[in-house]
């Protein structure tokens, strides 16, 4: 799919906010609201958009510690690369894992209630 200007600030503004009203964000880059709303269903339809999620407030949830946690690997074989991920995305306390390039292979973003529910992971 080819972006154009108008597609590139549709997916600017539903970045920053994924909760406005059509009306709204076809308001803001200048177009009416039939379109808009074609396009942000033609950006879903192509893989570009995949999702509209909650930003959550971890502390008020009852998890104010969070842990950014640098993970090496003995192997950076594709499969064991993979194996990781699979692995990290089965820990209840990960939020986030990224993969990175470097001596570090993977950076998790982890949350606790405290340190005493930490440590032992």
């Amino acid at each position: 799919m080819k972006l154009d200007a108008v597609d590139r600030e549709i997916l600017r503004i539903l970045q920053d906010d994924g909760r406005i009203t059509n009306v709204e964000l076809a308001r803001r880059v200048g177009i009416s609201a039939p379109p808009c709303l074609r396009r942000v269903r033609a950006l879903e339809d192509a893989g570009l958009i995949t999702g509209f999620h909650a930003a959550l407030d971890a502390p008020a949830l009852g998890y104010p510690l969070t842990v950014f946690a640098m993970v090496g690997l003995r192997s950076q074989a594709e499969d064991d690369l993979r194996a990781f991920e699979a692995l990290a995305a089965g820990w209840p306390l990960v939020r986030e894992c990224f993969m990175l390039q470097g001596e570090i292979d993977f950076m998790l973003k982890i949350v606790a209630r405290d340190l005493a529910e930490f440590r032992p992971f």
